[in-house]
């Protein structure tokens, strides 16, 4: 292997060591279109996956105009300068947020967008509209918008995982950390909702999993397939309680809780009907909780601070 440059983080360099080739990096700002116009100048891409953009919907209901600063601004940018470069190949980062409050379970890519309930939800369905639009005007580009649910888990070799900075704002981070000591207890934002056992339910689909979808989505793309849409879930909703018991069960360690009040934004249920996404990208979620939460319990016993040292 080439030597590394030390200014890449110690994650990027790991995912080296895990795909034994050196990988091209450049850090910049995705709102600066000057530096996106100079990448697409030095490099010529078939296409771009785009995940960057900030995620909690706690957050965005706190801070709205950053979120849309960010990935409203953001994604422009981008789009001008792929557009500019002749890139017209897209795999976007939406978000079953897109859905609002369902209408019905499991949800369908028809079920209705737009009536989002935070402004991280509202962020990800402008974007997929911009995106839409965009392929109307131009038949040369190609798009695949792909709705996330609720990614856990990490890769299995325990190297590469979720290293959130601060508080978590995602339920599976925070409720691995009180298992390795890092916090006292994790709050649960409400039991009143109308599922199994009050606590809102979620389809947590294995970070893999999902990688494996934007591969997919990718040769989608070669297809010359114009936009399209889908669900990336597993199909079966699981409850925070749940998900408590499923990961006490591959810690081995007792996780303590406390129930508070609901969390605005939130919905009470949610998740997917994943067959478009067979049928079409031959892509099927092939990882159950149990190994999501064992890869996930891996990754933050081996590295308990995260990627930093201390």
């Amino acid at each position: 292997l080439p030597v590394t440059p030390p200014r890449y983080p110690s994650s990027l360099r790991r995912v080296q060591l895990l795909a034994r080739r050196p990988i091209a990096f450049h850090q910049l700002d995705v709102t600066d279109g000057a530096a996106l116009q100079e990448l697409f100048s030095q490099h010529r891409f078939s296409a771009v996956v785009h995940f960057a953009g900030l995620k909690a919907v706690g957050e965005s209901v706190q801070q709205p105009l950053e979120y849309y600063r960010v990935n409203l601004t953001g994604t422009i940018r981008l789009l001008e300068a792929m557009k500019a470069h002749g890139v017209k190949n897209i795999v976007f980062s939406s978000s079953a947020t897109v859905y609002g409050d369902p209408k019905y379970l499991p949800l369908d890519e028809n079920h209705p967008v737009g009536g989002c309930t935070n402004p991280y939800g509202k962020s990800k369905y402008f974007i997929e509209e911009m995106i839409r639009d965009l392929c109307k005007a131009d038949k040369d580009w190609n798009a695949v918008l792909l709705r996330y649910f609720n990614p856990i888990g990490a890769h299995e070799s325990g190297m590469i995982g979720e290293d959130p900075q601060g508080i978590p704002n995602n339920l599976m981070p925070y409720v691995a950390q009180v298992a390795v000591g890092r916090r006292e207890f994790l709050s649960v934002f409400g039991n009143d909702y109308e599922t199994i056992d009050g606590t809102g339910v979620r389809d947590y689909i294995h970070v893999v999993d999902l990688a494996q979808g934007h591969i997919a989505a990718l040769k989608k793309l070669k297809e010359n397939c114009g936009c399209k849409v889908y669900n990336l879930g597993t199909g079966t909703g699981y409850s925070v309680l749940q998900m408590v018991r499923a990961m006490e069960k591959a810690s081995g360690r007792e996780i303590k809780y406390k129930i508070t009040g609901r969390r605005e934004g939130d919905v009470a249920s949610c998740y997917a009907n994943p067959e478009l996404a067979e049928r079409e990208l031959g892509w099927k979620a092939a990882f159950g909780l149990d190994k999501m939460c064992e890869d996930l319990w891996r990754w933050q016993r081996q590295n308990p601070t995260g990627f930093s040292k201390n």
